[in-house]
């Protein structure tokens, strides 16, 4: 955590426009961020939002971090940026706390004779590390965390805690993964026989890309043969389900609630809002955006937005409208039978008397 910086200096760090009504503002030392209504003379915070121009206005933030179009409006000393929110998140990441992790084993963990650790790894207390798993060099395993056989967590990835990695998982480096999150487990496979199901083994793996980040209770499968992959820098929010042998694309971003069934490909930056479900052995290509509540029963042939979610409205209007969608089949049915009526009545004799419309 860094608290001893001045404005000038994070500019220079960031490479940011610093522009300043007062030079001496340069020096001022910054000690965190915050919101526009919140921030104070030490405190950066930063402005994409039109919604918040009031507040922006107001602000007596030490500086703001803006476009180069809203610089001249600022009231205090502008960070002028290219992508605002993206840089007062590498901002904000100066001031975040962090425990200072010993490398080693805890008393309390349970490590197989075969699993590989290294020296530069922490290993919390009350985990397991199974047979023939290997631990990279800088990875932080939290407490509670199990990993099962023939696993790897790459360099510097970080198990926040109590999460489980079943089998056959592949974390590439620097992945994060937050509490209660089970990679690797079972996916559903199912072959009916005589009325009965009969179990599919699972025999393939997961392998997580660099960067990735799993959100809180989320699940990912192991495939049914082949392996379920997220590529490089996938982010999945909480309470995620993907299904085996499921592929998601790199820099791709999952809200929280969504669920993908089994095999199906998402492209490379593709955007799935919260509750949306996905059905298997479906593709959606790169720079497809799912809105929130969406439920995806086709492959998506081109990029774009889509949306199936019904708008909120009020009570009353719902019930009214649920009503009438009942006659919908029926109503479909009249209009046809009018159209066919309509047809035949403006139908006009020709000369050799066939109709002419």
């Amino acid at each position: 955590m860094t608290t001893s910086l001045t404005l000038g200096e994070i500019a220079q760090q960031f490479a940011l426009s610093l522009v300043l009504t007062d030079p001496a503002d340069a020096a001022r030392p910054i000690t965190g961020v915050a919101t526009l209504e919140a921030a104070g003379l030490g405190q950066i915070s930063f402005f994409t939002n039109p919604r918040y121009r009031q507040a922006f206005e107001q602000t007596r933030a030490a500086a703001v971090v803006v476009a180069s179009a809203d610089s001249v409006a600022c009231p205090v000393p502008a960070l002028v940026s290219r992508e605002p929110y993206a840089d007062f998140a590498r901002i904000a990441a100066l001031f975040e706390p962090r425990e200072t992790v010993v490398p080693g084993i805890h008393a309390s963990a349970v490590i197989d004779p075969t699993a590989e650790v290294d020296a530069s790894a922490s290993i919390g207390p009350h985990c397991t590390v199974g047979p023939r798993s290997r631990i990279g060099a800088g990875a932080q395993i939290g407490p509670g965390c199990v990993i099962g056989a023939d696993c790897v967590v790459g360099e510097r990835s970080v198990l926040v805690a109590r999460v489980t990695l079943v089998l056959r998982v592949r974390l590439g480096r620097r992945v994060l993964i937050h509490p209660g999150a089970v990679l690797g487990a079972d996916g559903f496979g199912l072959a009916p026989s005589g009325g009965r199901w009969i179990k599919v083994p699972q025999l393939g793996g997961v392998v997580i890309g660099d960067d990735c980040e799993i959100g809180a209770n989320s699940c990912i499968d192991r495939g049914a043969l082949g392996d379920t992959v997220l590529e490089e820098d996938v982010r999945v929010d909480n309470l995620v389900q993907i299904a085996h042998n499921c592929e998601i694309g790199a820099h791709s971003a999952l809200a929280g609630c969504v669920g993908i069934a089994g095999s199906t490909k998402l492209g490379r930056h593709v955007m799935v809002a919260g509750a949306s479900g996905i059905a298997g052995h479906l593709s959606i290509p790169d720079r497809t955006v799912i809105q929130a509540m969406s439920m995806v029963t086709h492959t998506i042939h081109e990029p774009g937005a889509y949306a199936s979610g019904s708008p909120l409205m009020d009570n009353r209007s719902w019930k009214r409208n649920m009503a009438r969608l009942r006659h919908l089949d029926e109503l479909y049915k009249r209009v046809v039978q009018l159209e066919k009526q309509l047809a035949a009545t403006t139908a006009i004799p020709t000369d050799d008397g066939s109709p002419d419309r």
